[in-house]
């Protein structure tokens, strides 16, 4: 009766930890449940570090519970050595193991990191949409250079078709993540960085920024849009018709901190905006601001 009372004990921890992964959606999570080619490439490559890392931890947790066991208080059989100090067998597994599964680890993601660049392109054969993503105080604005539109706060893409985001920051440095299609890529003030994706479903999935970046920084997050071919085409009807313009005093006002800001659509972009945004810091002067730097014309 007390060995089942123990067993049972001993299994509750365990039935609790499953019940709460099971009310948090764990395996659903984004990291977990890719939508892209480039997310699933990422998780591949995260199982199988975890793989590797197994070979030492398994054994670990069975030696504990085999030593627990084998020299407790009441095991008058268990061989009782105080003196001993060295046996080097044991040293040789202690320390070639890890070593090995650092080195293994450490092969494993080079090449992996060179094949999952994130300025490749994912099919140098699709002409990829442009997308420039520029992160302000405490929101992104997208703007599609090819099609004359920025939106706020939200980021639509056709799925099948090769995304090549170029991103920058007019304020300070940033962090764009779409947990579901790719992983995160700074966006710094006066430089660019890029991000190629691909969505091989449709759906909506979230994305922000998680690189701190002051006070609203918890609510500077957008939803992408994976869409249809035909519902993409309509996306972009529907910003082209907001009779907004992006111009340089709308961008300026827009560009000052705010959070919350809704999802705003624009017709009609200032020329060379994401240029002029990288130009106004090419001087590095830290003691402006970037609201008193002038933008310089884009070579």
């Amino acid at each position: 009766m007390r060995r089942t009372l123990a067993y049972r004990s001993l299994a509750l921890p365990f039935v609790l930890v499953a019940l709460l992964c099971g009310g948090c959606s764990v395996i659903d999570g984004p990291v977990l449940d890719p939508k892209g080619p480039i997310a699933l490439a990422e998780r591949n490559l995260l199982f199988k570090a975890i793989a590797i890392m197994m070979i030492v931890i398994i054994p670990v947790f069975l030696m504990a519970a085999f030593f627990t066991r084998h020299f407790r208080g009441t095991n008058r059989k268990a061989r009782y050595t105080p003196n001993f100090d060295f046996y080097w067998p044991a040293e040789i597994v202690v320390w070639s193991i890890p070593a090995a599964i650092v080195i293994w680890l450490g092969v494993h993601l080079w090449a992996n990191t060179y094949k999952l660049d994130p300025y490749t392109e994912i099919d140098p054969s699709v002409k990829p949409l442009q997308v420039q993503a520029i992160a302000q105080d405490w929101k992104w604005l997208f703007v599609y250079p090819e099609h004359d539109i920025a939106v706020v706060n939200e980021l639509a893409m056709p799925v099948g078709t090769p995304v090549s985001i170029t991103i920058t920051s007019d304020t300070v440095m940033n962090s764009l993540v779409i947990p579901a299609l790719g992983g995160q890529i700074y966006a710094m003030a006066g430089m660019q960085t890029r991000l190629n994706l691909l969505a091989d479903e449709t759906g909506t999935f979230w994305g922000r920024n998680v690189q701190y970046s002051g006070t609203g920084f918890a609510n500077q997050q957008f939803q992408t849009h994976a869409q249809s071919k035909e519902d993409f085409d309509a996306w972009l009807e529907k910003a082209k018709q907001s009779g907004k313009a992006l111009d340089a005093a709308t961008y300026e006002s827009l560009a000052k901190p705010s959070e919350k800001v809704p999802v705003t659509y624009y017709s009609g972009v200032e020329p060379n905006l994401f240029d002029s945004i990288i130009a106004k810091y090419a001087h590095n002067d830290a003691m402006l601001t970037p609201s008193k730097k002038k933008p310089e014309p884009a070579e």
